[in-house]
């Protein structure tokens, strides 16, 4: 029997996609921040492993709408940054 490919949508471009495509964003105890291992505590929320899409999460505030609470720009700073230090 085959296993059941989990999916999720990304925020940001409202694709689904298999959950193993996209990055995690988690918030736990009001701390925002990239979930690489995907087993973090805490909601989470997921975007595509897409530059336009993480641009997108600060120029459209994603977060805001996804947490239920206002996030500041120093987070969405620091998911940018962390994303793009696991690239290289």
């Amino acid at each position: 029997m085959e296993k059941k490919v989990p999916m999720r949508t990304c925020i940001a471009c409202r694709q689904e996609k298999p959950k193993r495509e996209l990055i995690r964003v988690v918030k736990f105890n009001d701390q925002i921040s990239l979930d690489l291992t995907g087993k973090q505590n805490g909601r989470g929320a997921y975007v595509c492993n897409d530059k336009n899409c993480i641009q997108n999460l600060k120029k459209k505030k994603l977060l805001n709408r996804a947490f239920s609470c206002n996030v500041e720009d120093a987070v969405y700073d620091k998911i940018m940054e962390d994303f793009l230090g696991k690239q290289d």
